[in-house]
């Protein structure tokens, strides 16, 4: 049965008439009875009957009318704690991130929202050998993404997408290493320099694709890894140079140091991923507006003095 005619029964429970039913409802009189003589068929018994030169509800009429009054407070209720909803953060919030995402982002995050009553995060680390790291969407409130800026295909899919940061990209080099004299390098000083890459297709690769446009050689990649711990010793142990994040490579532990790239375009987007009504729930807004803060932190902890 349609709510909005069962609750035209109830006010004529209380009103008594067709016509104070269709004041009350800013509706005819001959709509209010239309609407109240199908409700009749779907009920499948007489609801009304007539009285003198009016009508009344009859036993079944009264008893339905009863049964609206009850769905009226059910929706009441409902819209009661679908408005405190709103403005309580409260329930469980999904989050997926890459690794070095979560090495930079996760202790503060999960410290900033400890002690939010109601509100669990649960968060979880991805293999970084994904399509798209929109796809993770459908699964979770919030996927944390790096690329080099916005994605076409994030727009396509209508994802809410918010930048929490710019992190820049270096080259890391062996302690000792001639290169090491410099306090930045550019792409003709790496031109003889075999490489620590990462797969073909991956955000650091795009980096030596750059480096090859502006010297017209081919960079020598002698291993490729997806993982920047192993990249890391690699390089501190001399087999290469390698393209790796400035504010999570842990340099002078594995023996390498890093130099900020001139003349490229050596920074990696990240970006928090969500379903655009997921990304209005309050408490989905409360996490993204602490991982805004968090990233702010760690830029500012990274910025030169």
């Amino acid at each position: 049965m349609d709510v909005r005619r069962l609750e035209l029964l109830r006010e004529l429970a209380e009103r008594g008439s067709i016509t104070a039913v269709a004041r009350a409802t800013n509706r005819t009189v001959s709509a209010v009875s239309q609407q109240l003589k199908v409700l009749q068929r779907e009920a499948g018994v007489p609801l009304t009957e007539r009285s003198g030169r009016g009508i009344q509800l009859t036993g079944a009429g009264r008893m339905l009318a009863q049964t609206a009054t009850d769905v009226a407070i059910a929706l009441e209720r409902a819209d009661a704690l679908w408005e405190d909803f709103k403005q309580a953060p409260r329930g469980e919030v999904t989050l997926t991130t890459f690794p070095t995402g979560g090495q930079m982002l996760l202790p503060g995050l999960l410290d900033a929202v400890a002690d939010l009553p109601g509100l669990t995060l649960i968060a979880s680390d991805q293999d970084p050998v994904l399509p798209d790291f929109a796809d993770l969407t459908p699964d979770f409130d919030i996927v944390l993404a790096d690329s080099p800026g916005m994605q076409p295909i994030w727009r396509e899919r209508g994802l809410a997408v918010v930048k929490l940061m710019e992190e820049p990209l270096d080259v890391a080099l062996p302690e000792g290493h001639p290169l090491t004299a410099k306090t930045s390098l550019s792409a003709k000083d790496l031109i003889d320099e075999t490489w620590i890459g990462v797969p073909r297709g991956f955000p650091f690769d795009r980096i030596l694709r750059q480096l090859e446009a502006i010297t017209g050689q081919q960079a020598k990649i002698g291993q490729r890894f997806v993982d920047n711990g192993i990249t890391e010793v690699l390089v501190g142990s001399g087999h290469g140079l390698a393209i790796l994040p400035r504010f999570t490579t842990r340099d002078h532990e594995n023996g390498l140091t890093t130099r900020p790239l001139s003349g490229v375009r050596a920074v990696r987007q990240i970006s928090a991923l969500m379903r655009p009504d997921r990304a209005e729930r309050p408490s989905v807004r409360l996490v993204v507006e602490a991982l805004r803060a968090v990233a702010a932190q760690v830029v500012e902890e990274h910025r030169p003095s």
